[in-house]
């Protein structure tokens, strides 16, 4: 038995040992953040069980249309809550990327980490975590197939959308033949491509196009115009009235660059601290460079979040890239 398939009977086992759960993804939600969730949801409804299906915030409105969106929870509009004894994080590659919602954990409840991400530090009771998968939706695929449930479009639709997102459109070098061929079979069952390509990946709102227009303006080269930095400040966001999810895909165009091979984007927030996104082309981990920092995520996308001014976190950062590149520099 491989030490994949031993994960997916213990993760079978959490599942019937209990009765309602709790559901939680990573704070400020991607797409198979969001699609993982709800998947999950669906999962234990089909097998009778209770389910609550919470974000720490709002989730992002482009993800609206994904069935059962409907009923996730926003944790920072309830001032009362219960505590669950049996939890399911989706797609956090560690216990902090929870974030507030940790609080509707009862202390000795029992966890359940669905994951992907390389840099999962195994911070459940139970951990299914395959890190050769392209999104946490395929895992949950592996798991659906492996407990012979029936996939219907619901499923099918959220699961889609989460191979989807964190492929980049089947553009990503996670790309594997085996997305492909789950991609292949949910299609199947109702699910819409073109209806879904174009809600997450084409749609943008206006709040974004000007923030992209001010974080260009922003725009660093440096390391031999190996490396592109973008800046985006509070101020941007207040004056833009741009949300979290309008700051989704900016790091791209730094790292898109022809010669960059690496993409940095950072984004001051609340409380003396800069979020950074990287993105890498085909050499330099920048998974490793964000858990130095105390992040994680993909050897070609990863992000972290540091104390200090803008000032201060660029210098960290900078340098740290800088010495990366050399280093690829001098192997090459």
């Amino acid at each position: 038995m491989s030490s994949y398939q031993a994960s997916l009977e213990a993760a079978v086992r959490f599942i019937h040992r209990h009765q309602h759960f709790l559901v939680v993804n990573h704070v400020n939600p991607d797409g198979d953040a969001t699609g993982s969730l709800l998947a999950m949801g669906w999962l234990l409804r089909q097998l009778g069980k209770r389910v609550t299906l919470v974000n720490e915030g709002e989730t992002p409105a482009k993800f609206s249309f994904l069935p059962g969106a409907d009923a996730i929870v926003n944790m920072s509009t309830r001032t009362e809550h219960d505590t669950y004894d049996a939890v399911i994080t989706c797609d956090c590659a560690d216990f902090a990327r929870i974030g507030e919602v940790a609080a509707w954990f009862a202390p000795k409840c029992e966890l359940l980490n669905i994951d992907h991400h390389p840099t999962n530090d195994l911070f459940g009771d139970v951990n299914l975590v395959r890190i050769d998968a392209a999104a946490t939706a395929e895992v949950i695929f592996d798991l659906v197939k492996f407990m012979e449930l029936t996939i219907n479009a619901e499923l099918a639709t959220c699961l889609y959308t989460g191979l989807l997102t964190d492929t980049g459109g089947f553009r990503y070098s996670n790309t594997t033949p085996r997305v492909m061929e789950a991609a292949s079979e949910l299609l199947k069952h109702g699910v819409e491509p073109a209806r879904i390509a174009e809600q997450v990946l084409e749609t943008i709102t206006k709040a974004h196009v000007e923030l992209l227009r001010r974080a260009l303006q922003t725009l660093e080269l440096m390391d031999g115009d190996r490396a592109a930095y973008l800046t985006v400040t509070l101020a941007d966001m207040a004056k833009t009235g741009a949300g979290n999810d309008d700051t989704e895909g900016l790091v791209t165009y730094a790292r898109n660059i022809e010669g960059v091979e690496v993409g940095v984007l950072y984004k001051e927030v609340a409380g003396g601290k800069v979020k950074v996104s990287f993105r890498s082309r085909s050499e330099v981990d920048v998974a490793a460079i964000a858990k130095s920092l105390g992040g994680g995520g993909h050897i070609r996308a990863a992000g972290c979040t540091v104390e200090g001014t803008l000032a201060e976190v660029k210098a960290v950062v900078s340098q740290k890239v800088s010495a990366v590149l050399r280093k690829c520099g001098e192997r090459a």
